[in-house]
């Protein structure tokens, strides 16, 4: 299942995972995959989704519920191998300025169920 990647034209890459999504989800309506399978969120990711999550406007696609967060990790030279929680616009605003080669991963997250997915992934 492939993404949608585009250039924003500003010196940074977008790649969208709107279609690997849609297709995790439907493959839960089939009974393809169980909840089990895609309500996988790590302690880490839990964490920090509950530590620094914005929240989202979304329903979890999985149980229902309205306590689904948008949580963002930076990856690049000099941050730590397991990623770093961006908790604020002026945060990465510091990091896309010292950093020169660095991505940023947008992950929504289910408190409740533990559904977890990568929405977007920028470079810069």
């Amino acid at each position: 299942m492939n993404s949608v990647d585009r250039s924003t034209g500003a010196g940074e890459t977008v790649i969208e995972h709107v279609l690997i999504r849609h297709h995790l989800l439907e493959e839960v309506r089939r009974g393809r995959l169980s909840k089990k399978e895609v309500c996988d969120a790590t302690p880490e990711l839990m964490r920090v989704a509950n530590s620094m999550g914005k929240a989202s406007k979304d329903i979890c696609p999985i149980c229902g519920s309205e306590g689904m967060v948008h949580v963002s990790f930076a990856f690049g030279k000099g941050l730590p191998a397991s990623g770093r929680g961006v908790g604020s616009p002026e945060e990465l605003q510091r990091l896309t300025e010292s950093i020169s080669d660095m991505d940023l991963y947008l992950v929504e997250v289910c408190i409740e169920c533990r559904w977890n997915h990568l929405l977007r992934k920028l470079s810069y």
